[in-house]
Protein backbone atom coordinates (compact mmCIF):
# COMPACT_ATOMS: atom_id res chain seq x y z
CA UNK A 1 0.00 0.00 0.00
CA UNK A 2 1.24 3.54 -0.47
CA UNK A 3 0.69 6.06 1.76
CA UNK A 4 1.07 10.47 1.64
CA UNK A 5 2.59 11.89 4.30
CA UNK A 6 2.76 15.47 5.48
CA UNK A 7 5.30 17.12 7.94
CA UNK A 8 4.67 20.90 8.43
CA UNK A 9 6.88 23.21 10.00
CA UNK A 10 7.35 26.91 10.52
CA UNK A 11 9.75 27.43 8.03
CA UNK A 12 9.60 24.01 5.64
CA UNK A 13 6.40 21.90 4.68
CA UNK A 14 7.40 18.24 3.39
CA UNK A 15 5.50 16.40 1.29
CA UNK A 16 6.00 12.53 0.50
CA UNK A 17 5.19 9.17 -0.45
CA UNK A 18 6.26 6.12 1.29
CA UNK A 19 4.85 2.06 2.18
CA UNK A 20 3.67 0.62 5.15
CA UNK A 21 7.43 -0.57 5.71
CA UNK A 22 8.21 3.26 6.28
CA UNK A 23 10.35 3.40 3.35
CA UNK A 24 10.04 7.25 1.71
CA UNK A 25 9.81 6.40 -1.86
CA UNK A 26 9.73 10.10 -2.91
CA UNK A 27 9.24 13.64 -1.15
CA UNK A 28 9.48 17.28 -1.95
CA UNK A 29 10.43 20.20 0.48
CA UNK A 30 7.77 23.66 -0.18
CA UNK A 31 9.17 26.50 1.69
CA UNK A 32 6.31 27.46 4.40
CA UNK A 33 4.54 30.69 3.54
CA UNK A 34 0.65 31.79 3.70
CA UNK A 35 -1.55 28.78 4.29
CA UNK A 36 -3.57 29.47 0.44
CA UNK A 37 0.12 29.76 -0.75
CA UNK A 38 1.83 26.23 1.08
CA UNK A 39 -1.72 24.30 0.88
CA UNK A 40 -1.92 25.01 -2.58
CA UNK A 41 1.29 23.37 -3.37
CA UNK A 42 0.19 20.51 -0.95
CA UNK A 43 -2.74 19.94 -3.03
CA UNK A 44 -1.01 19.96 -5.82
CA UNK A 45 1.12 17.31 -4.92
CA UNK A 46 -1.23 14.81 -3.43
CA UNK A 47 -3.87 14.95 -6.59
CA UNK A 48 -0.73 14.12 -8.44
CA UNK A 49 -0.58 11.31 -6.46
CA UNK A 50 -4.69 9.98 -6.94
CA UNK A 51 -4.68 10.82 -10.34
CA UNK A 52 -1.94 8.29 -11.44
CA UNK A 53 -2.04 6.48 -14.76
CA UNK A 54 -3.53 3.17 -15.29
CA UNK A 55 -1.49 0.37 -13.56
CA UNK A 56 0.37 2.90 -10.96
CA UNK A 57 -0.68 2.75 -7.62
CA UNK A 58 -2.35 5.67 -5.90
CA UNK A 59 -1.78 6.92 -2.27
CA UNK A 60 -4.80 5.90 -0.34
CA UNK A 61 -4.54 8.12 3.32
CA UNK A 62 -2.30 10.74 3.78
CA UNK A 63 -0.69 11.28 7.37
CA UNK A 64 -0.13 14.62 8.81
CA UNK A 65 2.31 15.62 11.29
CA UNK A 66 1.91 19.07 11.92
CA UNK A 67 3.44 22.00 13.84
CA UNK A 68 1.21 23.12 16.96
CA UNK A 69 -0.57 24.10 18.84
CA UNK A 70 -2.90 22.04 16.65
CA UNK A 71 -6.57 20.38 17.70
CA UNK A 72 -5.63 16.67 17.70
CA UNK A 73 -8.54 16.09 20.11
CA UNK A 74 -10.81 13.66 17.35
CA UNK A 75 -14.03 14.24 19.05
CA UNK A 76 -13.17 18.34 19.63
CA UNK A 77 -15.48 20.26 16.74
CA UNK A 78 -12.13 22.13 16.34
CA UNK A 79 -10.28 18.91 15.67
CA UNK A 80 -7.32 19.17 12.66
CA UNK A 81 -7.50 22.95 13.10
CA UNK A 82 -4.02 25.20 13.98
CA UNK A 83 -4.58 26.98 16.97
CA UNK A 84 -2.54 29.74 18.74
CA UNK A 85 0.30 29.39 16.93
CA UNK A 86 2.82 32.09 16.59
CA UNK A 87 2.90 31.71 13.04
CA UNK A 88 -0.37 34.34 13.06
CA UNK A 89 -1.37 33.71 9.43
CA UNK A 90 -1.95 30.02 10.28
CA UNK A 91 -3.96 30.21 13.39
CA UNK A 92 -7.62 28.62 13.05
CA UNK A 93 -6.61 27.35 10.01
CA UNK A 94 -8.40 23.67 9.25
CA UNK A 95 -5.50 21.98 8.13
CA UNK A 96 -7.56 18.42 8.43
CA UNK A 97 -11.00 19.65 6.83
CA UNK A 98 -8.94 21.63 4.22
CA UNK A 99 -7.59 17.69 2.95
CA UNK A 100 -10.41 15.73 3.37
CA UNK A 101 -12.53 18.12 1.66
CA UNK A 102 -9.79 18.74 -1.83
CA UNK A 103 -8.61 14.86 -1.65
CA UNK A 104 -11.57 12.86 -0.10
CA UNK A 105 -9.15 10.01 1.36
CA UNK A 106 -8.92 9.39 4.94
CA UNK A 107 -6.33 11.51 6.79
CA UNK A 108 -4.77 11.19 10.04
CA UNK A 109 -3.11 13.67 12.29
CA UNK A 110 -0.88 14.57 15.24
CA UNK A 111 2.10 16.96 16.16
CA UNK A 112 4.91 17.01 14.43
CA UNK A 113 6.97 15.93 17.66
CA UNK A 114 4.33 13.16 18.25
CA UNK A 115 4.73 12.04 14.57
CA UNK A 116 8.92 11.66 14.85
CA UNK A 117 8.14 10.09 17.75
CA UNK A 118 6.06 7.28 16.26
CA UNK A 119 8.52 7.16 13.71
CA UNK A 120 11.35 6.17 15.82
CA UNK A 121 9.41 4.19 17.82
CA UNK A 122 8.30 1.78 14.74
CA UNK A 123 11.53 2.02 12.92
CA UNK A 124 13.98 3.49 15.31
CA UNK A 125 15.66 4.05 18.39
CA UNK A 126 12.84 3.80 20.47
CA UNK A 127 12.06 0.21 18.66
CA UNK A 128 9.66 -1.66 20.64
CA UNK A 129 9.58 0.62 23.58
CA UNK A 130 6.55 1.06 25.12
CA UNK A 131 7.75 4.80 27.04
CA UNK A 132 9.28 6.92 24.92
CA UNK A 133 10.17 10.60 24.27
CA UNK A 134 10.85 12.52 21.63
CA UNK A 135 12.20 15.95 21.77
CA UNK A 136 12.83 18.80 18.88
CA UNK A 137 14.94 21.88 19.43
CA UNK A 138 15.56 23.65 16.25
CA UNK A 139 13.53 26.46 14.83
CA UNK A 140 11.39 25.72 18.35
CA UNK A 141 11.39 23.33 20.80
CA UNK A 142 8.41 20.34 20.87
CA UNK A 143 8.11 17.28 22.37
CA UNK A 144 6.42 13.67 21.38
CA UNK A 145 5.79 11.65 24.18
CA UNK A 146 4.23 8.18 24.25
CA UNK A 147 3.35 6.30 27.78
CA UNK A 148 2.09 2.80 27.52
CA UNK A 149 2.32 2.83 24.03
CA UNK A 150 0.03 5.30 23.69
CA UNK A 151 0.84 8.72 22.16
CA UNK A 152 -0.09 11.60 25.23
CA UNK A 153 -2.60 14.19 24.15
CA UNK A 154 -4.37 15.21 26.99
CA UNK A 155 -6.47 18.86 27.33
CA UNK A 156 -4.38 19.34 24.23
CA UNK A 157 -0.74 17.93 23.58
CA UNK A 158 2.70 18.47 25.32
CA UNK A 159 4.40 21.51 25.43
CA UNK A 160 7.76 21.46 26.78
CA UNK A 161 9.53 23.98 25.37
CA UNK A 162 7.19 26.52 27.52
CA UNK A 163 8.89 24.98 31.03
CA UNK A 164 10.43 27.86 32.72
CA UNK A 165 14.06 27.68 32.82
CA UNK A 166 16.71 27.95 36.36
CA UNK A 167 19.04 30.64 34.57
CA UNK A 168 22.53 29.53 34.63
CA UNK A 169 25.10 31.12 36.27
CA UNK A 170 26.69 33.92 34.37
CA UNK A 171 24.05 34.15 31.72
CA UNK A 172 22.23 37.25 31.06
CA UNK A 173 20.39 36.62 28.10
CA UNK A 174 16.56 37.73 28.39
CA UNK A 175 15.61 34.64 26.28
CA UNK A 176 14.02 34.66 22.73
CA UNK A 177 10.33 33.36 23.58
CA UNK A 178 7.82 36.22 23.36
CA UNK A 179 4.91 34.71 25.77
CA UNK A 180 7.84 33.38 28.34
CA UNK A 181 11.28 34.77 27.78
CA UNK A 182 13.90 32.11 29.81
CA UNK A 183 12.01 28.83 28.88
CA UNK A 184 13.31 26.07 27.14
CA UNK A 185 12.76 27.28 24.01
CA UNK A 186 13.64 30.76 24.56
CA UNK A 187 16.63 29.56 25.88
CA UNK A 188 18.02 26.79 23.38
CA UNK A 189 15.91 27.66 19.88
CA UNK A 190 17.76 28.12 16.56
CA UNK A 191 16.61 31.16 17.01
CA UNK A 192 17.32 32.03 20.48
CA UNK A 193 21.11 31.19 20.00
CA UNK A 194 21.74 33.82 16.80
CA UNK A 195 20.00 36.56 18.77
CA UNK A 196 22.20 35.61 21.81
CA UNK A 197 25.28 35.14 20.27
CA UNK A 198 24.41 36.75 16.64
CA UNK A 199 25.62 34.43 14.65
CA UNK A 200 23.90 30.66 13.54
CA UNK A 201 24.50 27.10 15.20
CA UNK A 202 26.89 26.11 12.63
CA UNK A 203 29.37 29.41 13.18
CA UNK A 204 29.46 28.65 16.41
CA UNK A 205 30.35 25.11 16.37
CA UNK A 206 33.79 25.78 18.04
CA UNK A 207 32.45 28.27 20.91
CA UNK A 208 32.45 26.23 24.11
CA UNK A 209 30.73 28.29 26.00
CA UNK A 210 27.66 28.26 23.74
CA UNK A 211 27.34 24.20 24.15
CA UNK A 212 27.75 24.55 28.18
CA UNK A 213 24.73 26.80 28.36
CA UNK A 214 23.07 24.65 26.03
CA UNK A 215 23.32 21.84 27.77
CA UNK A 216 23.01 23.05 30.72
CA UNK A 217 19.32 24.23 30.01
CA UNK A 218 18.73 21.13 27.70
CA UNK A 219 19.59 18.81 30.92
CA UNK A 220 17.24 20.48 33.24
CA UNK A 221 14.16 19.92 30.81
CA UNK A 222 15.35 16.28 30.48
CA UNK A 223 15.43 15.90 34.16
CA UNK A 224 11.82 17.21 34.47
CA UNK A 225 10.98 14.80 31.53
CA UNK A 226 12.88 11.59 33.30
CA UNK A 227 11.01 12.40 36.57
CA UNK A 228 7.44 13.20 35.41
CA UNK A 229 7.37 10.57 32.44
CA UNK A 230 9.75 7.97 33.14
CA UNK A 231 10.63 7.29 29.72
CA UNK A 232 12.55 4.32 29.04
CA UNK A 233 14.47 6.13 26.67
CA UNK A 234 14.54 10.33 25.63
CA UNK A 235 15.44 10.91 21.41
CA UNK A 236 17.21 14.64 20.72
CA UNK A 237 16.27 15.57 17.13
CA UNK A 238 16.41 19.01 15.51
CA UNK A 239 18.94 21.38 14.08
CA UNK A 240 20.45 22.56 17.09
CA UNK A 241 20.76 18.66 17.96
CA UNK A 242 22.96 18.09 14.67
CA UNK A 243 25.80 19.65 16.97
CA UNK A 244 27.00 16.16 18.12
CA UNK A 245 29.27 17.81 21.14
CA UNK A 246 25.99 18.45 22.90
CA UNK A 247 25.39 14.79 23.68
CA UNK A 248 28.22 13.90 26.48
CA UNK A 249 27.62 17.28 28.19
CA UNK A 250 23.84 16.93 28.52
CA UNK A 251 24.29 12.96 29.47
CA UNK A 252 26.68 14.48 32.63
CA UNK A 253 24.62 17.20 33.49
CA UNK A 254 21.66 15.24 33.20
CA UNK A 255 23.14 12.56 36.23
CA UNK A 256 24.33 15.78 38.19
CA UNK A 257 20.83 16.73 38.23
CA UNK A 258 19.38 13.71 38.98
CA UNK A 259 21.95 13.16 41.84
CA UNK A 260 21.41 9.70 42.12
CA UNK A 261 17.61 9.81 43.41
CA UNK A 262 16.75 7.41 40.92
CA UNK A 263 18.88 4.41 39.61
CA UNK A 264 17.70 2.25 36.99
CA UNK A 265 19.69 0.19 34.48
CA UNK A 266 18.25 2.58 31.95
CA UNK A 267 20.33 5.70 33.52
CA UNK A 268 23.55 3.53 34.32
CA UNK A 269 23.69 3.24 30.75
CA UNK A 270 23.47 6.59 30.33
CA UNK A 271 24.98 6.68 26.55
CA UNK A 272 21.94 4.97 25.25
CA UNK A 273 18.77 6.48 27.83
CA UNK A 274 19.78 10.51 25.78
CA UNK A 275 20.24 9.34 22.35
CA UNK A 276 20.40 11.18 18.70
CA UNK A 277 17.31 10.33 16.25
CA UNK A 278 18.38 7.80 14.18
CA UNK A 279 15.97 8.43 10.73
CA UNK A 280 18.39 10.84 9.01
CA UNK A 281 15.95 13.44 9.27
CA UNK A 282 12.89 11.22 8.20
CA UNK A 283 11.53 10.26 11.42
CA UNK A 284 8.52 12.80 10.97
CA UNK A 285 7.78 11.58 7.70
CA UNK A 286 8.03 7.75 8.43
CA UNK A 287 5.57 8.88 12.10
CA UNK A 288 3.69 10.22 9.09
CA UNK A 289 3.38 7.24 6.80
CA UNK A 290 2.01 5.36 9.74
CA UNK A 291 -0.58 7.74 10.72
CA UNK A 292 -1.93 7.60 7.29
CA UNK A 293 -1.87 3.79 7.59
CA UNK A 294 -3.72 3.75 11.02
CA UNK A 295 -6.25 6.44 9.25
CA UNK A 296 -6.48 4.32 6.43
CA UNK A 297 -7.33 0.82 9.17
CA UNK A 298 -9.77 3.31 11.29
CA UNK A 299 -11.89 4.23 8.10
CA UNK A 300 -11.93 0.86 7.04
CA UNK A 301 -13.55 -0.62 10.66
Amino acid sequence: MLYGALETGGSRTICAVGDENGQVLEKEVIITSTPDETMAKVLEYFRAKLEVPEGEEAICALGVGSFGPVDVRKNSKTYGTVLNTPKIAWRNYPIVKTLKDALNIPVGLDTDVNAALLGEVVWGAAKGLSDAVYIKIGAGVGMGAMSGGHLIHGMLHPEIGHIKMVRVEGDTYKGHCPNHGACFEGMTCGPAIHERWGKSPKELADNAQVWEFEARYISQALTAVTLMLSPQKIILGGGVMHQAKLFPLIRTYLLEEINNYIDTKELRNINSYVVPAALNDNQGIMGSLKLAEMAAIDAEK
